[in-house]
């Protein structure tokens, strides 16, 4: 793991429409985006690129939570998407850049992440650690086929 960035890769049994749009869609991100441990509320989600968002992650043991929010900069439907992160609490500083590739393969989408500038007080292990298990959560949402009944 490089200084302050973390990248991740994996291959998910879903097409990148329906990897990309639990992205985008609110409900979706706020499902899977929190590691174990913590819920999110959506305040705000527009996304496009100058479009910003705002959500807050909620520590479920000691009810204390952080918010954060940025700026879409790079938005291609079920290809790319880049965007900006910078958290509310001034103990915090700096702006990260987190960068989604979704690439379509015979067997689904291969996902890679690449998220820069993480706060030099984060442990960038811990970032690791945090989105390996937001990503099994992704794959418990998307890889799912369930028809309407």
């Amino acid at each position: 793991m490089a200084d302050n960035q973390v990248s991740l890769h994996r291959v998910i049994k879903a097409s990148p429409e329906k990897v990309y749009r639990a992205f985008t869609e609110a409900l979706a991100i706020a499902a899977w985006l929190p590691p174990y441990g913590f819920l999110c509320t959506v305040q705000d989600m527009n996304v496009q690129v100058g479009g910003t968002f705002k959500m807050s992650f909620h520590n479920f043991t000691t009810g204390n939570g952080h918010s954060f929010g940025g700026e879409y900069v790079e938005v291609k439907p079920n290809e790319f998407l880049q965007y900006t992160d910078r958290f509310d609490d001034p103990n915090l500083p700096g702006v990260m850049t987190t960068s989604v590739w979704f690439q379509k393969t015979s067997v689904g989408t291969e996902l890679k992440v690449l998220q820069e500038g993480i706060p030099a007080v984060i442990p960038v292990e811990m970032c690791y650690l945090g989105w390996q298990e937001s990503l099994e959560k992704l794959v418990k949402l998307v890889e799912p086929e369930i028809p309407d009944a």
